[in-house]
């Protein structure tokens, strides 16, 4: 027997919620025989949450994603670390569970983002946190304020990134997530340059000491969902900015109490600091600015963040939980947790 229900958060923004049981079985008949249902809440609330039915492997969540979307598919180009699970299942980031990630639509800085985003949780975190809290980008952008809008509109994202190579050399970095041979899955140089021209949205390619590439792309900061034309905060300069973790990690603080990320944000603090005095900001490990290279001013970021926290919903996981997602219109991210924790995720 299927019901459903409504999570809401404070700004009154919801996540609608079928409950089932049956196993893996009973998700594949659930997605057959209400297709309707949840094609109507990808279009209006660009996401749902199915719970009770109980997924268990990697192969089952393959199978289940598959009947949404079947045409799924594993190139990843983000900067996130992930491991592959089954040939379209991977490990939604291998990054220490103490990091908090961003809000963010998937790959919003590549030529063609995944339309769907879907999740799993195989083994739910016991000690809280951990949540993959979800947030309406069209609700964000509607909710900015129109000076701080418009100078992101006008100004556009310009995206720095330095990566390491398969050498190992070069200086170490806490920012820096993955070498460039790990991101194109190759290291042939002439295979990353061909694959970056393809993408049309770089200004930049330059290889430099200790094997290390420099990428710097140019973004437009909203976009229209593709079905509906409505506008949607649809970048990643809250991700990638250079003060993103001390202020996500202060919000975390402010809103769990949690000791670990209130040392972080401090520490976070103190490198970002130090980051900025002695290295260029073209040659940070990950960096935003406006299109002509100007900074962009902390309270406008601050006040991005903001809108963001407001309208985020940061449902607890349960195991066997799975989430979709209408990655034109919504973000995710994940909060810090202890203990173990598996969330997987696959893409059309």
């Amino acid at each position: 027997m299927t019901r459903f229900s409504t999570v809401r958060n404070d700004a009154g923004d919801a996540l609608p919620v079928a409950h089932g049981e049956g196993g893996v079985d009973g998700l594949l008949d659930f997605v057959d025989g209400h297709r309707g249902w949840l094609q109507d809440q990808l279009r209006t609330r660009g996401v749902a949450l199915l719970r009770g039915f109980g997924l268990r492997t990697p192969a089952q969540f393959e199978a289940v994603a598959r009947a949404v979307e079947p045409e799924l598919k594993n190139e990843y180009l983000g900067t996130s670390p992930r491991d592959a699970l089954t040939p379209y299942v991977f490990s939604a980031s291998e990054l220490p569970p103490y990091y908090p990630i961003p809000q963010h639509c998937e790959m919003t800085f590549v030529k063609q983002p995944p339309r769907r985003l879907m999740f799993a949780c195989l083994v739910a975190p016991r000690g809280g946190g951990g949540e993959t809290p979800v947030c309406d980008m069209r609700t964000v952008a509607a909710a900015l304020d129109p000076a701080v809008r418009g100078r992101f509109e006008r100004g556009g994202i310009r995206i720095i990134r330095n990566y390491g190579g398969p050498s190992g050399q070069g200086r170490f970095d806490l920012w820096q997530l993955k070498r460039w041979d790990e991101l194109f899955q190759t290291t042939d140089r002439a295979a990353v340059e061909a694959r970056c021209a393809a993408e049309g949205v770089y200004t930049d390619l330059r290889w430099g000491p200790g094997d290390r590439l420099r990428l710097i792309s140019e973004h437009d900061a909203l976009r229209a969902h593709p079905e509906t034309g409505v506008p949607v905060w649809f970048n990643h300069v809250q991700v990638f900015h250079l003060s993103t973790a001390a202020s996500e990690l202060r919000r975390i603080y402010h809103r769990t109490g949690d000791l670990r990320s209130g040392l972080l944000w401090r520490f976070a603090e103190a490198a970002v600091a130090g980051k900025r005095r002695f290295t260029a900001m073209d040659e940070q490990a990950l960096h935003c600015t406006y299109r002509d290279g100007s900074e962009i001013a902390v309270a406008d970021l601050e006040h991005v963040r903001d809108t963001i926290w407001r309208h985020m919903i940061a449902e607890p996981w349960q195991q066997g939980d799975m989430v979709v997602i209408d990655n034109f219109a919504v973000a995710h991210g994940r909060l810090p947790y202890r203990g173990p924790r598996q969330v997987v995720v696959a893409w059309a």
